[in-house]
């Protein structure tokens, strides 16, 4: 994920951020250790931060945020490590690079249940049906109502979304 931030040790006699780290929610379920790793997900006043570390995290020891400039999520980032930054100092920790909004959230659920029917082997004007019910959908004129060209497209969106279209929700 990009928002996850490099977190190696501090440079000997470096001050890092190990003291500020106290007043975070560092709780052991929060840390796991996988193949490439550590992942930790540090909470500072309500807010979640994701690290991953190559190593074991250690307490009383420095660390310091890793951002490579060849990295092609450097901005996200970037963006995540100011964040982090800001809520150990005690700052609103500001808003998330990008947000998807209402609209976009409600249009995506709309989707993956239309995708739903879909898969199930319903047919547009079925999953119309339940997505908006039945008032909405006129007895005679289906082939050019507005809803099953609604229909249409949320399905395709849908099946973009699980050919890996998914990914592309996660970068700006």
């Amino acid at each position: 994920m990009p928002s996850v931030l490099p977190i190696v040790e501090s440079a000997p006699g470096s001050d890092g951020f190990a003291a500020e780290l106290e007043r975070a929610d560092l709780a052991s379920d929060s840390i796991r250790q996988a193949d490439d790793g550590w992942h930790a997900v540090l909470r500072i006043d309500g807010t979640q931060h994701h690290l991953w570390l190559k190593q074991a995290p250690r307490l009383g020891t420095a660390y310091a945020i890793e951002l490579p400039l060849e990295d092609a999520d450097f901005e996200i980032r970037a963006h995540a490590s100011c964040r982090l930054w800001r809520a150990i100092k005690g700052r609103p920790p500001g808003p998330p690079l990008r947000q998807i909004s209402t609209q976009q959230r409600e249009r995506l659920a709309l989707s993956l249940r239309a995708l739903d029917g879909h898969m199930d082997g319903a047919s547009y004007r079925a999953i119309a049906e339940v997505l908006f019910g039945q008032r909405r959908i006129s007895e005679r004129a289906w082939k050019t109502h507005e809803l099953r060209s609604r229909i249409i497209r949320l399905v395709q969106v849908g099946l973009a979304l699980m050919r890996d279209g998914y990914r592309a929700l996660l970068r700006p």
